[in-house]
């Protein structure tokens, strides 16, 4: 089994925390993102993962591909980097780990979480990912026909035609087969709404007699802006309520009260504050005469005299003397 992982993107809509941090290394409950990602999707395969292969920028920097090779190892598969140096839509960016598609493939976009409680059938041609919303427009979608199967991929549609939206995780038996779409939509200048579309590709595998099922997740978390990162970090904290991974080491409670589900990062140090529900707090972190709820902190932060809710803090932020809904970048002072 092979997972291509593109997360090349900037992540406008995670800005300011992407100006420093690519958007699936943020956070959440503890671990990055795509971190979870992984695990979430080696859970599911039902078999063994020979390797990971990540496409990024080439400025996410050696630090960032490390981490990411030292991800996939952690789950017993090979780490591999690739780079996509513009963006040109998603066939173009599954494409770009082109030596990776082989066998049997997953293909799952970095900005998305779910809970899942079932083992893919890894004997389907193809598994397209789905969970109804309220609104599809800004996703790709698909309708399904009497037996179930998929009969039509609609990308981003203008007018409704299903809720059924695709959330970014494919299965592919074939990844050879999947690769010679996808490069035919390149050699061929295929493009929908000026990029590259996975959807066309999955659309011409169908009319040859592909059969595509639709996978069907318990619950789908975004992780696309601040808003649903926080709201995604809450979900999260509530699925792994309990366990001993959700408070580090050294953590200094001094007349402070903690309401599950928190994460405790190491070294953190809490001061006449109360935390939670629902907060996560980095590594080296301090909480003084605060309350801080709902909310992701990353490390190095520092909450002094202040109420924080629905909040993110990057890297080494400092607030004081007030809060509420705040999205600070890293190295940031808000002083009051």
């Amino acid at each position: 089994m092979q997972i291509i992982i593109p997360m090349a993107g900037k992540g406008k809509r995670m800005r300011p925390h992407t100006l420093t941090t690519a958007k699936p290394l943020i956070p959440v409950a503890g671990k990055p993102i795509v971190q979870r990602l992984v695990e979430d999707i080696t859970k599911v395969c039902g078999q063994k993962v020979e390797e990971i292969a990540f496409v990024i920028a080439p400025d996410f920097g050696k630090e960032v591909e490390e981490s990411l090779v030292k991800v996939a190892e952690s789950q017993g598969a090979k780490g591999s980097i690739y780079y996509q140096t513009e963006a040109l839509g998603t066939a173009h960016a599954i494409m770009c780990a082109k030596d990776a598609i082989k066998g049997k493939t997953v293909v799952a976009f970095a900005d998305t979480l779910f809970k899942a409680d079932f083992v893919m059938n890894t004997e389907e041609e193809g598994v397209i990912w789905v969970q109804k919303i309220e609104d599809p427009s800004q996703f790709g979608v698909v309708k399904l026909n009497a037996e179930g199967a998929i009969s039509d991929f609609i990308e981003k549609p203008v007018d409704f035609v299903s809720d059924l939206a695709i959330i970014g995780i494919y299965y592919f038996k074939d990844g050879n087969y999947l690769k010679s779409e996808l490069q035919y939509l390149l050699d061929n200048n295929i493009r929908e709404k000026g990029e590259y579309q996975i959807t066309n590709a999955l659309e011409n595998m169908k009319q040859k007699g592909t059969k595509f099922k639709p996978g069907q997740v318990t619950e789908w978390l975004d992780c696309g802006n601040k808003n649903s990162t926080v709201y995604t970090n809450q979900r999260v904290l509530e699925f792994d309520k309990g366990k001993p991974a959700l408070k580090g080491k050294n953590i200094k409670n001094n007349n402070s009260i903690i309401l599950e589900p928190c994460f405790i990062g190491d070294d953190v140090e809490l001061n006449n504050s109360i935390v939670g529900p629902h907060a996560s707090i980095g590594s080296k972190s301090v909480i003084s005469n605060s309350i801080v709820k709902n909310s992701i902190l990353q490390k190095e932060t520092k909450v002094l005299s202040a109420i924080i809710q629905n909040s993110m803090l990057g890297i080494a932020a400092e607030v004081k003397g007030r809060g509420t809904d705040l999205s600070l970048s890293d190295y940031t002072q808000v002083v009051v």
